[in-house]
């Protein structure tokens, strides 16, 4: 009997430690999950800041979010390897949150930024051939006035004889 009963106590004690474990490895995997996807977050909010500053966008204020977004992001993967995976949820989820908002307002800052910068472009463009032409025909005008007047001043100019 006492060989029955260590088999009974060691199979009850294994099918706790089983349970337990798939316990906490669905919380483990579910963290692991959010985790992930809080890590993808924070990189594509990454490349959309990196095209909008390209594009010329002011970014300063996005790269503190991103930055509190990252610094939750730690949090959570310092949490998750310290076995807290209910606060490491937590703050996967906050980093995500901040993050997605940052990608938005990247890819929006990306727009503005690249048709400000179209119609800069045309203006200047406009400018530049105004000022070319404005200089041509106004030098073309000059020109004119300087001739008509120095015709006029060499037509009553009389000849003298000079004796050596």
């Amino acid at each position: 009997m006492s060989g029955l009963r260590i088999f009974v106590n060691f199979f009850l004690v294994f099918s706790l430690c089983i349970l337990v474990s798939s316990a906490f490895g669905a919380e483990s995997d579910e963290a692991l999950g959010a985790i992930d996807r809080a890590n993808t977050a924070v990189a594509s909010a990454y490349r959309a800041v990196l095209e909008a500053e390209e594009a010329g966008a002011n970014v300063s204020g996005l790269l503190n979010d991103l930055n509190l977004g990252v610094y939750a992001l730690v949090k959570a993967d310092m949490l998750y390897r310290a076995g807290d995976f209910d606060e490491a949820i937590r703050f996967a989820d906050l980093c995500y949150d901040s993050v997605v908002d940052v990608a938005a307002e990247a890819d929006w800052l990306r727009v503005s930024a690249e048709v400000e910068g179209k119609r800069r472009f045309y203006f200047t463009f406009a400018a530049s051939t105004f000022g070319v032409c404005g200089i041509i025909f106004g030098g073309l005008f000059a020109w004119r006035l300087f001739k008509k007047r120095y015709l006029q001043r060499v037509s009553k100019m009389r000849p003298e004889v000079v004796k050596e």
